[in-house]
């Protein structure tokens, strides 16, 4: 049986800032063979990247992806919109959620499984900024509970 392998590229530590996250999945990425390269050097930046759905398919705005240092002719836009690989099933969930809910879809992480490049996208409902103080404070009271527990240990 073989293991899976993953291979962290980024994350978006901010998503979970700014966002309740509901539910996420799992799509691959169209890719020119420089921005691969790149990838693999871990030159990829998602935070103010964005998901959006149009006609039939989803596409990704705002992730950064640097020029590879090889590529000359061949390396394209950094920040070009590129094309989600996901069934129709997974695109026609997302549209709903996005136009009846008012929720957004947001990139968590991307990463490498096995050979090929794969984006965790999350269906995601904002926070509001009394949510994310009270986030903290929990962050806060754990913290210190944590610490208390070593000190006495």
């Amino acid at each position: 049986m073989k293991e899976k392998t993953e291979r962290l590229i980024s994350q978006n530590k901010k998503a979970y800032h700014e966002y309740f996250i509901e539910e996420t999945i799992q799509a691959g990425i169209s890719l020119t063979g420089t921005e691969v390269k790149s990838m693999r050097a871990g030159r990829c930046n998602i935070k103010e990247a964005y998901v959006r759905i149009e006609g039939g398919s989803a596409f990704i705005d705002g992730m950064h992806i640097s020029p590879y240092s090889h590529g000359n002719i061949f390396n394209g836009d950094p920040v070009r919109r590129r094309r989600l690989l996901l069934n129709r099933r997974e695109i026609n969930r997302l549209r709903a959620g996005v136009t009846t809910d008012g929720y957004t879809i947001v990139p968590v992480r991307a990463y490498f499984s096995r050979s090929y490049v794969k984006i965790d996208i999350a269906l995601a409902k904002g926070k509001k900024l009394y949510d994310k103080r009270e986030a903290a404070a929990k962050k806060t009271v754990a913290r210190n509970v944590q610490r208390e527990f070593a000190m006495r240990v």
